[in-house]
């Protein structure tokens, strides 16, 4: 009976879920080109890019990984809280001048963006390629979280080779067709049901198990003190060091990463991306629940190892909470699955669709745009259809890549980060100081990369202590300023304005910019 009540919810929501992406662009979907189906027309307003946003940072790990995390560690756990807070610090000023760069070029994420900087295509399809191989794990750690979560909710009735399978085919069934903004009309539902389950369990655990906050905290204190400090309970080593590097390096990273780029492209004005980088802190408090849960689990369920230490928290809502109430905290946790794996997929289509398979060489160095509004119009259908098409290739690798190299869900995610930290030389100093020649932005991003690869699989982060991202950022900072400094310069004639991102290309509203054109109004 637990089975079939759990089960039904769960099955109710996420027909709801497809209903709700594909009414997301009734009247727009079929027509709209591909800035319409991979930055929602650049329409969005701040309650959509925040939900949307914020989708991308409560995201199936922070139901399974953080509690794990809690539940095995402690304290180091407290760098996802960190770097976020720095990262929408950072996007307060990153996001507006990515906005900006990409609506006055026209570009639809970061591919097009460094193809356009350095005048050459062939770059775009080669961070396309490279940007793949980091998300694609990103994507599998979204199925599998969303598998042991329907798994462990429907008291086994639903196998996890069935639950993986059952997370793609929900979000390739209305990713392909609505795009972000069936993402974001997907991340409302998600947020309400995550605010409420999370706020419900903050309450509910500690006064359950323990009689309140006062005497949970103060048994933590007395017998588990270590999970309380740095390096946390046999953590390896991630002490305060690898604390500070994790968060610099992830917060530079999360501010170019695709999905983010893809949120603040889908943004109506500037104003929206200010706003949204100072109320999705408020979002962040709801970290707290999955982290406290998972080191109440200790005393609740203890014994878990490995990959279990991820159920921590499903442990205690399935030991304590009725079948409707499992069923819900289900689908809040698959539904922070689904809309960042949407996005993920999306991006990843967007980059083959347009710097891959449907780019094209322009004078000026650009990609994917042919002269005149048809050719425009063409290309652009072109490159959704192609989009559409690797966005289903991308999520069946993806659970493929769940069946048969499964991995723990943390590693994943540093993975992901650490590799797309290298691009950040050649996007954002890039987009900032001319100098910066292809060469140099090149050398320095494979430097960066081989590194990421030979330190994170030769089981060698962290190093000294360090994350091995920053390490090999630093390598890859060092490489582009030498060959910048010691190497040829590149020819290009181009002015600022169409090269750099300037101050005065993203005006508050009322200004005018460079190029004398009407700044965009602030309306939400």
């Amino acid at each position: 009976m637990n089975a079939t009540v759990s089960t039904a919810i769960f099955g109710g929501f996420m027909v709801l879920t497809v209903a709700l992406g594909l009414l997301a662009v009734r009247g727009r979907g079929s027509e709209g080109g591909l800035a319409e189906w991979s930055v929602g027309g650049r329409s969005l307003g701040t309650v959509f890019i925040w939900v949307l946003m914020a989708g991308e940072s409560y995201t199936s790990f922070s139901y399974l990984g953080a509690a794990g995390w809690g539940y095995n560690f402690g304290a180091p756990v407290l760098y996802v809280l960190a770097y976020m807070s720095c990262g929408y610090a950072l996007g307060y000023v990153v996001g507006p001048m990515l906005w900006a760069y990409a609506r006055r070029h026209q570009l639809v994420g970061i591919t097009d963006m460094v193809a356009h900087r350095y005048r050459a295509p062939w770059l775009g399809g080669a961070v396309a390629v490279l940007a793949t191989v980091c998300l694609l794990p990103y994507i599998q750690l979204q199925i599998t979280g969303m598998g042991v979560v329907v798994s462990t909710i429907s008291y086994g009735a639903i196998s996890l080779n069935w639950a993986y399978f059952l997370a793609f085919a929900v979000t390739t069934g209305f990713v392909v067709i609505s795009g972000l903004r069936g993402s974001a009309w997907v991340s409302v539902l998600k947020d309400i049901l995550v605010i409420a389950t999370l706020g419900f369990l903050a309450v509910y655990v500690p006064l359950h198990y323990f009689g309140g906050y006062g005497p949970f905290l103060h048994r933590i204190v007395a017998e588990k003190p270590q999970w309380l400090t740095f390096p946390g309970h046999a953590s390896g080593g991630l002490g305060p060091v690898w604390f500070v590097t994790t968060t610099v390096v992830n917060s530079l990273t999360v501010v170019i990463f695709p999905t983010t780029v893809a949120g603040c492209l889908g943004a109506r004005n500037a104003e929206v991306l200010r706003r949204n980088a100072l109320y999705l802190p408020f979002y962040n408090v709801l970290l707290f629940v999955p982290m406290l849960l998972g080191m109440a689990a200790l005393f609740v369920v203890p014994g878990l190892v490995g990959a279990d230490s991820n159920l921590a928290l499903f442990k205690l809502v399935v030991d304590s909470l009725p079948a409707w109430a499992v069923g819900l905290t289900g689908v809040a946790a698959a539904l922070s699955s689904i809309v960042p794996m949407a996005v993920f997929m999306l991006v990843i289509g967007t980059m083959w669709g347009r710097s891959v398979l449907g780019a094209r060489s322009h004078p000026d160095g650009g990609a994917g745009e042919a002269s005149g509004d048809g050719g425009r119009r063409a290309d652009g259908g072109r490159q959704k259809l192609w989009s559409q098409v690797v966005v289903v290739v991308a999520g069946a690798l993806a659970l493929l890549l769940t069946y048969t190299a499964p991995d723990t869900l943390v590693r994943l995610s540093l993975i992901s980060y650490e590799g797309m930290a290298q691009l950040v030389p050649m996007l954002l100093l890039g987009l900032v100081w001319r100098r910066l020649t292809l060469r140099a932005a090149v050398s320095g991003l494979v430097a960066g990369f081989a590194l990421v690869c030979v330190l994170v699989f030769g089981g060698h982060d962290p190093v000294g202590g360090m994350n091995a991202g920053i390490v090999a950022l630093a390598v890859n900072v060092a490489v582009a300023l030498g060959v910048t400094w010691l190497g040829p310069r590149d020819a290009d004639v181009r002015p600022d304005a169409e090269v750099l991102a300037l101050d005065d290309e993203f005006p508050r509203d009322g200004a005018r910019s460079r190029d004398g054109a009407a700044g965009p109004t602030a309306s939400s």
